[in-house]
């Protein structure tokens, strides 16, 4: 695949192999002098962070890193990453990881120019005050929150997902650099590979789908249903840059598609379970993705296969090349737990998008299904 770059409503798209060595021009810019860069304690031991330094430091943008991020971020890590923020005096801030990076960036931006809590934020375009020019670089592909303008941070106290979200918080600029992929352990690929699947999935069927929406939702599941093939089974030390390069964009087009449209079931139910389980979200959802299309069915089945024809049967063989659990049992995930957790997942904001209604009762057949 060519390297390419384009415009995408406010953001500024790079791609290609080694594009992270412009970060620093690009920062530039958008009239960065001072920068937070927000990532990860791997991503610092795989030598990103030192190579995304260097490329910002010949651009003289003086840059502080938080790399505290772990994996489904909480108001603690937007708390930690905004006092170096505040400390460093920042005009711009740079999320350079997974989801979680990206999107422990913009809670911090959304602090930092707007004051409060991130509790203020719960919801869509609550944000008064501009906010900081921010650019995302995915060393996944999985999540596409360099794509969204919503940033999921968990509550730290009892671990509950809050949507935030804001036009204003979508990254300016955005790198898709496959050679960023390469370092990335099997279990992460495969967890983040079938996220940025169910992405593709669930935003095509929700009901706020529409012509733009679709568009994305099917480019990015062509690009990841072949991708995803071949990264399932070498790994990532043995898959080419051009495996990669298709990853990434399938991934950004995926979250792309959440933007102008939502989300279904299978991310209602993955959440509630990651709150109470050491789960990671993309093994969650892809737990539930193949009970939700089968339950969908009646509803979406004709928008189902303009994706893939018989599209449950090719996402069960995606996960088992991919080695990704199959059951909430193999998780021992108590079955008296069920009933509460599908009582949670009711309230999940994703819930409301789902093709074919559900309550408590139907999100509960699905939790037993997926037992």
């Amino acid at each position: 695949m060519e390297s390419f770059e384009t415009l995408l409503g406010p953001s500024r798209i790079i791609h290609g192999a080694q594009s992270l060595d412009r970060l620093g021009e690009l920062a530039r810019d958008l009239g960065a002098t001072r920068a937070l860069l927000v990532t990860d304690h791997g991503l610092r031991e795989a030598g990103h962070v030192d190579r995304a330094c260097a490329a910002l430091r010949e651009a003289a943008v003086e840059t502080a890193v938080y790399q505290g991020v772990e994996s489904d971020p909480t108001t603690r890590h937007v708390a930690e990453g905004l006092a170096l923020a505040q400390e460093s005096r920042i005009d711009c801030i740079i999320g350079l990881g997974g989801g979680s990076a990206m999107d422990c960036a913009k809670g911090v931006n959304f602090l930092f120019t707007n004051g409060g809590r991130m509790e203020d934020y719960e919801g869509s375009n609550l944000a008064r005050e501009p906010m900081l020019p921010s650019l995302g670089v995915p060393t996944t592909a999985g999540t596409g929150s360099e794509g969204q303008s919503y940033a999921l941070i968990g509550r730290e106290e009892d671990g509950a997902k809050m949507a935030c979200g804001d036009r204003k918080a979508i990254f300016r600029t955005v790198i898709l650099d496959p050679s960023l992929c390469a370092s990335a352990p099997p279990a992460a690929v495969a967890a983040s590979g079938i996220d940025a699947i169910a992405h593709a999935v669930e935003s095509h069927v929700s009901t706020r789908r529409n012509p733009v929406s679709c568009l994305f939702s099917l480019e990015a599941w062509r690009l990841l249903d072949a991708g995803f093939s071949r990264v399932a089974t070498q790994g990532p030390a043995g898959t080419d840059l051009e495996t990669w390069s298709e990853m990434l964009l399938g991934a950004f087009f995926a979250g792309t598609a959440i933007e102008h449209s939502m989300l279904g079931a299978a991310h209602a139910c993955a959440n509630p379970l990651t709150t109470r389980f050491p789960i990671s979200h993309g093994d969650a959802v892809g737990i539930f993705l193949p009970h939700v299309i089968r339950f969908n069915a009646a509803t979406a089945g004709s928008r189902y296969d303009e994706l893939c024809h018989s599209l449950e049967d090719r996402v069960r063989e995606l996960k088992a090349l991919a080695g990704l659990p199959d059951s909430l049992r193999e998780y021992e995930v108590p079955r008296d737990l069920l009933t509460e957790m599908a009582t949670e997942a009711e309230r999940q904001w994703t819930a409301d998008f789902n093709p074919r209604p559900v309550t408590r009762t139907e999100l509960l057949e699905i939790y037993e299904a997926a037992y």
